[in-house]
């Protein structure tokens, strides 16, 4: 790969301001105001997680403040089918059915659910103390034999409101899939003994998204919320099973519905592996696809310090000093395998067939600074990044991947870390934009 170049304000991170006649703002729907539909500065970063929120107007200003700066696609996390009941669920008989029950979880979401979700007799839906609950039963049969009960909990309609403001901008959404319980020994693996009631699940989630998103041209796909690495994995892993299980429910119920799917890489010497490894580790993930089209959004690694931006100059100069505390004050060369470009590369080489390659940008620090700002929950704590350090990320990215989305909208690119201070998100308006 060539060095690293950033350009300032220039055409390789941006292009011209939209036209006049296309950014004229479009009328409001109810009193949340008029959506304002103009694009201030395009930038090469197109789409973001956030997490759904139940307040429609917080919603359309969070999609519009996206949408000034390019934005045209969102994703969402699907929340954790969790083992059990959950403690601080006030609900008296919420978790009490008239047959056997093999094992209970819980879900707690902001999205309401429509018809679809349920389908045997005996489950309900029912509102209580403000929110809004679903008793599902999993089982072979829906009349003999012992059943999974699962309480869904539900403190609104945030899924619904992020879908309904997206259609009004003209952007897509990935909603994610509902996600795996984790291995209690090993929590950044899926518990494989859910493996059977997370699908079950997914399938009655998946049928409910048929009717209720049919027709609305927001509806881009769906996510695959629990993460992988790409690279080599054992033959029988919890992981892919998991993949398998969950994406067959797809093909099943939305045919020809895009999968999102974002593995990240680790070049750390050592706990990390060579870009050589990735060309397998997009064939095992393509694997799972059953037939469906998937998008594979590579993590580059950079705001955990698992990855290091640098071009081959700067192989042998000292690390970034903001990824020192994860590897050490070493070089480049020494505390990597390879940098974010040359894992790119390694990966644009082996796309698979029914596969687009894609680049998650990771828009926070691996540990805050003094007088910023940035996530203090949940942990770890994240610092923000600078729009300088994130047109590096584009630059080493983008010449291998069709587009670049990022994590995460909240709080990375929206905190300030002062009054009067400006958000990243604010700086790339302000340093980006080209004169007309």
């Amino acid at each position: 790969m060539k060095g690293l170049r950033v350009v300032a304000a220039a055409a390789a991170l941006i292009v011209a301001a939209v036209p006049e006649a296309v950014t004229r703002p479009a009328a409001g729907d109810d009193a949340c105001g008029p959506r304002d539909t103009r694009v201030a500065v395009p930038y090469a970063i197109t789409g973001y997680w956030l997490v759904p929120r139940s307040d429609r107007c917080v919603t359309r200003r969070t999609v519009e403040a996206i949408h000034r700066i390019g934005g045209d696609t969102l994703v969402t996390f699907g929340a954790r089918l969790a083992p059990g009941r959950d403690p601080e669920v006030d609900c008296p008989g919420c978790y009490q059915v008239g047959r056997k029950v093999r094992r209970v979880y819980t879900y707690v979401t902001s999205e309401q659910f429509g018809p679809g979700l349920l389908r045997c007799p005996g489950e309900r839906r029912f509102q209580t103390a403000g929110r809004t609950y679903y008793q599902l039963l999993l089982g072979h049969s829906c009349t003999k034999g012992p059943v999974d009960l699962v309480l869904v909990v539900s403190d609104g309609d945030g899924l619904g409101n992020l879908m309904a403001e997206a259609d009004g901008y003209g952007m897509k959404v990935y909603p994610g899939l509902p996600a795996a319980p984790q291995d209690p020994a090993k929590p950044w693996l899926p518990d494989p003994r859910h493996t059977s009631a997370v699908a079950a699940f997914t399938g009655r989630v998946l049928a409910d998204y048929r009717q209720r998103f049919a027709g609305v041209k927001a509806f881009a796909g769906v996510y695959q919320s629990f993460e992988l690495t790409v690279k080599a994995r054992p033959a029988k892993d919890p992981t892919i099973g998991l993949y398998r299980a969950q994406h067959a429910q797809v093909a099943a119920a939305l045919p020809g519905t895009r999968l999102l799917v974002s593995p990240y890489i680790d070049a750390r010497r050592g706990p990390g592996f060579p870009p050589e490894q990735v060309g397998e580790g997009l064939a095992e993930l393509a694997g799972t696809r059953a037939g469906l089209p998937m998008v594979v959004a590579v993590q580059d690694g950079r705001g955990t310090g698992k990855v290091g931006v640098y071009g081959p100059a700067e192989a042998d100069a000292g690390v970034d000093p903001r990824v020192a505390p994860i590897v050490g004050n070493v070089t480049n060369r020494q505390a990597y395998y390879g940098s974010t470009g040359d894992y790119y590369a390694a990966a644009a080489r082996a796309v698979p067939p029914g596969v687009e390659l894609w680049a998650n940008i990771e828009a926070f620090e691996p540990t805050p600074v003094p007088g910023d700002c940035g996530r203090a929950d949940p942990l770890p704590l994240r610092g923000r990044p600078t729009k300088a350090r994130l047109d590096r990320q584009i630059e080493a990215a983008r010449p291998y991947v069709s587009k670049i989305i990022s994590y995460g909208w909240d709080p990375f690119m929206t905190c300030q870390p002062g009054v009067g201070r400006p958000s990243v998100a604010d700086d790339i308006v302000s340093r980006s934009a080209l004169p007309r």
